[in-house]
């Protein structure tokens, strides 16, 4: 009977935050209905859907390597995983198994009947010691440029897309062509009353919204992110992209895309919940698109700058004089001396 109770117990705690969760989802939602009006100008449903490519910046059933990359970065943290981590630790994991392997039979007891009396050999030292130290430093070296270049900050002409977290939606804007802002929340399969239903080319179950956040084709990307409320996480698996979004800070990462095309990520710091219904999915387009795009949401494109000209100096006042001194007189007297 104890353990019945016990039993009925653990149940209900496990499906308490469940419970808990579907009761608050109406009011999460009409709540974020309420907050997340964008500033745009022309509605949402005026925008040209792209419809992504299977395979293609989302994840891939019955795959276990990584996403294809469509960036630099991307590229090159591709390579060091492919060519020089995989083989590495398969070569290692490999060794070590024959190692143990090899030992299980060389020194098994009906074999040794005498225990070896050696204390240590000198030679394998030195081998256990260098080889680990060399592939080390063969991680390393690649590893340090690769870190180097993902946090190399954006250049002068990079678009600028500041990535604002909140629970459990996100809000783009862009502060170089007018500050338009753009809300995006999760399209769902079964939406309620008055809400957009997710669609085949909107993108996979989980991963599509109402609003996505539009770049254009090879061109640098400056991505600031930041938070409302809790810590979020801006994470693009297809450009190899992961920056925190933490409330009161303001991180910085550049990034390119070099293909057109819909690719999909997800908020990668767990933030409440409904953490699992926070996606990100990113429109690259040409450039031509990505004007008009702007047009439509009542934003313009940056002007060219003109070049900054240092104003002159400002003259400087005359020196003002303690009050406790007389004022110096138009004609002073000249004081006799002795020669």
């Amino acid at each position: 009977m104890k353990l019945a109770k016990t039993l009925l117990l653990a149940i209900g705690l496990a499906c308490a935050p469940a419970i808990a969760q579907a009761q608050d989802a109406p009011q999460q939602a009409a709540t974020v209905a309420a907050e997340a009006k964008p500033v745009a100008a022309a509605p949402a449903a005026a925008d040209e859907v792209l419809a992504p490519k299977a395979g293609i910046g989302m994840p891939t059933d019955r795959v276990i390597g990584l996403q294809a990359q469509f960036s630099p970065n991307g590229r090159r943290a591709l390579w060091m995983h492919d060519a020089v981590l995989m083989p590495i630790m398969v070569a290692i994991c490999v060794l070590v198994l024959g190692l143990l392997l090899w030992c299980i039979v060389r020194f098994r007891r009906s074999a040794n009947p005498v225990p070896s009396k050696t204390s240590h050999n000198t030679a394998i030292e030195v081998i256990w010691t260098l080889v680990p130290v060399l592939i080390l430093v063969g991680i390393a070296i690649p590893s340090i440029s690769l870190l180097a270049a993902q946090f190399k900050p954006a250049g002068k002409d990079a678009v600028t897309v500041k990535a604002i977290g909140n629970q459990w939606y996100w809000t783009y804007q862009y502060p170089d062509h007018g500050g338009f802002e753009v809300v995006s929340n999760m399209l769902e399969d079964q939406p309620k009353a008055g809400a957009k239903q997710r669609t085949d080319a909107d993108g996979p179950r989980l991963l599509a919204v109402d609003n996505r956040m539009v770049i254009p084709v090879g061109q640098e990307i400056r991505l600031l992110t930041t938070s409302n409320d809790v810590i979020h996480s801006f994470a693009m698996p297809s450009f190899w992209v992961k920056l925190d979004a933490i409330p009161g800070r303001v991180n910085e990462l550049a990034f390119k895309a070099e293909k057109e095309g819909v690719y999909f990520g997800q908020c990668s710091e767990l933030c409440g919940a409904r953490h699992a219904y926070m996606p990100i999915a990113i429109e690259v387009v040409s450039a031509e698109k990505f004007k008009a795009w702007v047009a439509a949401k009542g934003g313009k494109m940056p002007g060219r700058q003109t070049p900054h000209r240092p104003r002159p100096p400002l003259p400087l006042p005359p020196p003002r004089l303690p009050a406790f001194l007389p004022p110096p007189a138009a004609n002073p007297a000249r004081v006799p001396t002795d020669d």
